[in-house]
């Protein structure tokens, strides 16, 4: 599981990766629909990103699980750029594949804060699997496993709070743009379950490799 090639330095396909996502983060920056929100969110690229190098340098990561959450920074900066909640993702379905999502699955909210949740899980378990297996190497796969699923339910919680406590700092208005709650009042709650069930999905999928 997971045995591929691990880089302790940056070679030409991770500049790459890296030129694209700075490239996106540019673009993204270009009126976004509200621009304290949008660097609120930005701070965690940051963040993230400082975190990806730190671990590329010191424990090494595959290529793949490099890529995989290059892949994530990119879904959220494009959720950045339009507060979440409104992301046009129908309306591109619409022009470009004439397709209505939203009416054939019969959501009346906008649903691209839940797959940013669920890529959470999905795209960051190769990561989350390496960090244990550098923190605690005389585990076995399987707890390996579970750790990386009760940690991305545990970091998903931890954000929770994290938009909470930014939210009730911010004017109503400013709160609803941060969040995206779209008046869902099991917003948070959904947004775990699909972290948790990316991450299960992913590992379970790992597993059988």
């Amino acid at each position: 599981m997971l045995h591929t090639t691990i880089y302790h330095s940056f070679t030409q396909k991770h500049w790459f990766t890296l030129t694209i996502l700075f490239i996106a983060i540019i673009l993204a920056s270009i009126h976004p629909l509200e621009f304290s929100s949008y660097l609120l969110h930005q701070v965690g690229t940051a963040f993230m990103l400082i975190v990806l190098i730190l671990c590329q340098k010191k424990i090494g990561l595959s290529f793949s699980t490099f890529l995989l959450y290059i892949c994530f920074l990119l879904v959220h900066v494009l959720a950045a750029h339009y507060l979440y909640s409104y992301v046009p993702y129908n309306d591109w379905m619409i022009q470009y594949l004439h397709f209505d999502l939203n009416n054939a699955m019969g959501w009346d909210r906008n649903m691209f804060d839940r797959l940013v949740h669920f890529f959470y899980g999905l795209l960051l378990y190769p990561f989350f699997y390496r960090l244990f297996q550098v923190w605690l190497p005389s585990l076995s796969p399987k707890i390996w496993f579970i750790l990386v699923i009760q940690f991305v339910m545990a970091s998903s919680l931890f954000y929770e709070w994290i938009e909470w406590w930014i939210a009730i700092g911010l004017s109503p208005e400013e709160a609803e743009n941060y969040n995206g709650q779209q008046g869902d009042i099991w917003d948070a709650h959904k947004d775990m379950f699909l972290a948790t069930i990316g991450a299960v999905f992913a590992g379970l999928f790992l597993s059988k490799k």
